[in-house]
């Protein structure tokens, strides 16, 4: 059957999510793969990342009301973007981004979207009759399970590495930009946007989503960062001990000692 994919993509986040979608779209002809992102219009390139590998579309969610956003505020803008792409069977990202690490923006978009979810996956197995066969990693062990589409999928990164990007691609999409990207008129390649559509990416705003400006970005972010602190952590002492058994008995009596370990 033929898929209407989006993969929810940031530029800290790791690819393997556009890695099983686009094996979905070789398994089922006709599917299509389209990358969603919110950020400044830089972000633009994680778009075209996709397209390099074999997306086929892409849509940047652009705009000051939505800078500041915590994890509700970034669901919330993605959950409209969804709604106004319209009829998608799967929504695929990976289980957290780096820099915030809460792995909570997938399963609240499925909350806000009322969809079916499947989180730590490692493969998406199968789409036929209407179902998703995923393996995931539970405690313990991988169990695999069905899930009925509509459905949102979060990746492990430990799942399969993406592919690299298609040398064509590359030539084909290397242009692409979203208006605010785009170079000023007059300059090289400016005629190129009047001549190839695909080169314009999808650029939406708060209002082009219908979202409501008191809950997006600072807005409708209950938490706050306060502050951002780099840690070093050094040794102020320390011991060399050689492998006699008085040495390592020495520190473990030293770590109960001083209730390390026990």
């Amino acid at each position: 059957m033929a898929l209407k994919i989006v993969v929810l993509a940031k530029q800290v986040e790791d690819l393997n999510a556009l890695e099983q979608a686009l094996r979905l779209k070789e398994q089922n002809p006709g599917s299509t793969v389209g990358i969603l992102t919110m950020g400044p219009p830089r972000a633009g390139e994680i778009i075209r990342q996709g397209l390099y590998r074999g997306a086929d579309t892409g849509w940047l969610l652009t705009d000051r009301l939505f800078a500041g956003a915590d994890t509700l505020a970034t669901s919330y803008a993605l959950a409209t973007a969804i709604k106004k792409i319209g009829d998608v069977d799967i929504v695929i990202g990976g289980r957290q981004a780096i820099d915030g690490d809460t792995a909570q923006v997938g399963p609240q978009v499925a909350q806000k979207l009322g969809l079916n979810q499947v989180t730590y996956a490692e493969e998406v197995l199968s789409v036929k009759d209407g179902k998703a066969t995923i393996k995931r990693v539970i405690d313990g062990g991988v169990e695999t399970v069905e899930a009925p589409l509509p459905v949102v999928i979060t990746v492990n990164g430990s799942a399969a590495p993406c592919r690299p990007q298609n040398a064509k691609l590359v030539m084909k999409y290397k242009r692409a930009t979203c208006p605010m990207e785009r170079p000023a008129e007059g300059t090289p390649y400016d005629y190129l946007y009047d001549e190839r559509p695909e080169l314009t990416l999808n650029q939406w705003s708060v209002a082009d989503v219908d979202g409501d400006v008191n809950q997006c970005g600072l807005n409708g972010s209950p938490t706050k960062v306060k502050a951002i602190k780099n840690i070093v952590f050094q040794a102020k002492e320390s011991k060399t001990l050689t492998a006699s058994d008085a040495d390592i008995e020495g520190m473990i009596k030293e770590l109960l000692d001083e209730k390390i370990i026990g």
